[in-house]
C-alpha cells in the first residue's frame, strides 16, 4: 500500500479497531513492525476517550456512528506530522502512482482545499461528472469518502468539523448514522471547502467481509524538499 504512492513516509501506522481478536491482529502487527514494513501500530479503542473529549464528541453523541467513526479520530488526533495519508483497510492503491508531490502543490496553491485522493475504481469518467473544474492533474468538486483520503492535518483537528450538518450530506448510508465521512462532508460544503481527484490514478475498494479485519492505515507524511521533487 505504501510503495504504490510512490513518496518517502515519515510514518507508516496500522490503526488497529473493530477486530475479535485483538491480541492476534497486534502480534502480527508487531511482526509487521520488526520487518520494517509498518512503522508502528495502535488500537483504537486505547486511544478513543482523549480522542472523543479533543473532538467535542462521545460515544454517546455518534451512536451508531461510533464504529465507523473512532478509527478515523483516533488517527488524526495521533498525527503529529503536516499531512496524514489515510487508506480504510479494504482500500488500496490500483498501481504504482507518484501523485502524491502534485497534490501537496494544490494544497500549497489553493487554499479552499481541504482533501485530495485517487480516482475510486477506476471511474474516471463518475470522478469527472461529479466535479466543476478539471485541469492537467485533477478533477476539483465536492465530496468526501473514508475509503481514502489525503489531508492538512490541522484543518481537522478542529472540533468545528465534526458538528455541522448540510442537506447534501444526506445521501451516505442511513445505517451510519452520523458518521465521520458524513460529518466532514456536511463542513466541507458549508464552507465551500474543495476536493480534488487525481485523473491519472485510482485506488481500488472492496467490501471487508462481516467477519474480516477493520483497520485503518494511516501515512504520515513530512512535507520535504524531496516531496516537490
Amino acid at each position: 500500500m505504501a510503495d504504490r504512492n510512490a513518496f518517502p513516509f515519515a510514518t507508516k501506522r496500522l490503526i488497529i479497531n473493530n477486530v475479535s481478536d485483538v491480541k492476534l491482529v497486534c502480534a502480527h502487527a508487531e511482526r509487521l513492525v520488526e520487518a520494517g514494513v509498518l512503522s508502528d501500530f495502535r488500537v483504537a479503542r486505547d486511544h478513543e476517550a482523549e480522542a472523543l473529549e479533543f473532538f467535542g464528541l462521545s460515544k454517546e453523541s455518534l451512536g451508531i456512528a461510533y464504529v465507523y467513526s473512532i478509527s478515523e479520530l483516533v488517527g488524526i488526533y495521533l498525527c503529529q506530522t503536516e499531512f496524514l495519508l489515510h487508506f480504510a483497510g479494504d482500500s488500496i492503491p490500483a498501481q504504482r502512482t507518484g501523485w502524491l508531490a502534485a497534490a501537496l502543490k494544490r494544497f500549497e496553491a489553493d487554499p479552499r482545499v481541504r482533501v485530495a485522493n485517487l480516482t475510486w475504481n477506476a471511474k474516471y469518467d463518475e470522478a469527472a461528472q461529479e466535479s466543476f473544474v478539471k485541469d492537467a492533474d485533477f478533477y476539483t468538486g465536492f465530496g468526501f469518502s473514508v475509503q481514502m483520503y489525503l489531508i492538512r492535518t490541522s484543518d481537522f483537528r478542529s472540533p468545528e468539523v465534526y458538528h455541522e450538518r448540510h442537506p447534501l450530506s444526506e445521501r451516505y448510508p442511513a445505517y451510519g448514522g452520523e458518521l465521520f465521512e458524513k460529518r466532514v462532508d456536511s463542513w466541507m460544503r458549508n464552507h465551500d471547502y474543495l476536493r480534488i481527484t487525481y485523473k491519472h490514478g485510482s485506488y481500488r475498494h472492496r467490501n471487508t467481509p462481516k467477519r474480516g479485519l477493520r483497520s485503518t492505515v494511516e501515512l504520515l507524511v513530512e512535507r520535504t524538499r524531496a516531496a516537490f521533487g
